[in-house]
């Protein structure tokens, strides 16, 4: 199959993941469209949301659906690096083997990943850019592929560790779920309070997802939309008084591979720069960090990105 065929097919993939995934998540669109681009991406994605917004249900449904392993680890204060990553013990036969952790699996829900000390974050931190995980000088690699999806509650901060910059800039993408309306929290109750549920079926496989991935990053890109990336992340770094620090280059890196996916999806052989502005906020708005001027403005990341998109 060349890469055409398979561009084809993805687009075909992804109309029945979003119907399978319809059949249990109801709206939350933008949230799911980010979810399948950061997977088709190769990226992992941090999702900030009230308590209560199905972020669990989300993700196991989309594991459910793409045939993968699904894992869910409660982020606590008392979290060890082992808890996630697996331990060393001593066997019957007196034999150090490894116990695998929780983050040997194809999706990963890191919940209230901010809820843990920064060297139980970094533990699987460490895993999702190497994509391994290293105990007493062995190297274990993950399964392929990998897709970590971390959650954050941004109401509650009392007793919480946020995420250092750097960290942050491990995460392709930030999406916020916003809460359903009216008409959506009315087939959302209807949904839970009966006496049935939905069962989704699976889409994709293994093999599939990483032949997808394949082709999206062989999918070529014009060098005025590579320029036009640049020249939006390198906007952000320009002396403005709601900027602190701007974007780093992993920033431009994030917008084509992601213009890449969302023109993919969308039955385009190659993106354009209406596919960087469909996933520049996803990307930029946690590669910002906003000056106290922008805080005494009310003024947010996504309304620095949005000015910044408006004037190139």
């Amino acid at each position: 199959m060349n890469d055409k065929e398979t561009l084809d097919l993805l687009v075909e993939k992804y109309t029945a993941l979003r119907g399978e995934i319809g059949k249990v998540i109801v709206g939350q669109d933008e949230a799911v469209d980010s979810l399948l681009l950061t997977l088709f991406s190769g990226g992992h994605c941090l999702l900030l949301g009230v308590p209560g917004l199905a972020k669990t249900l989300m993700v196991s449904t989309l594991a459910h659906t793409l045939g993968l392993s699904f894992s869910r680890i409660q982020f606590t204060p008392d979290l060890m690096p082992s808890d996630i990553t697996g331990s060393e013990i001593i066997d019957r036969d007196r034999q150090m083997r490894f116990v695998k952790g929780p983050v040997f699996a194809g999706v990963v829900l890191a919940d209230e990943i901010n809820r843990t000390p920064p060297k139980t974050q970094a533990a699987l931190l460490e895993a999702m850019q190497e994509r391994s995980v290293t105990v007493s000088g062995t190297t274990y690699p993950l399964p392929a592929p990998f897709f970590v999806l971390a959650t954050q509650n941004p109401i509650e901060q009392e007793g919480t560790y946020p995420l250092p910059e750097a960290q942050l800039d491990r995460f392709m993408f930030n999406v916020r779920l916003d809460y359903p309306s009216f008409d959506e929290e009315v087939q959302i109750v209807k949904q839970t309070t009966a006496d049935s549920s939905q069962q989704v079926a699976q889409v994709l496989d293994a093999s599939q997802i990483l032949d997808f991935q394949q082709a999206i990053r062989r999918m070529p890109v014009p060098d005025n939309v590579v320029e036009y990336a640049v020249r939006l992340v390198a906007s952000t770094r320009k002396d403005d008084k709601y900027i602190s620090y701007g974007a780093g280059p992993r920033a431009s890196q994030y917008l084509i591979i992601g213009a890449k996916s969302h023109a993919a999806i969308h039955g385009k052989y190659s993106p354009d720069s209406e596919d960087v502005d469909a996933v520049a906020l996803s990307v930029l708005r946690h590669r910002i960090v906003t000056s106290y001027y922008a805080e005494a403005d009310s003024i947010t990341p996504d309304q620095i990105i949005k000015t910044i998109m408006n004037k190139q």
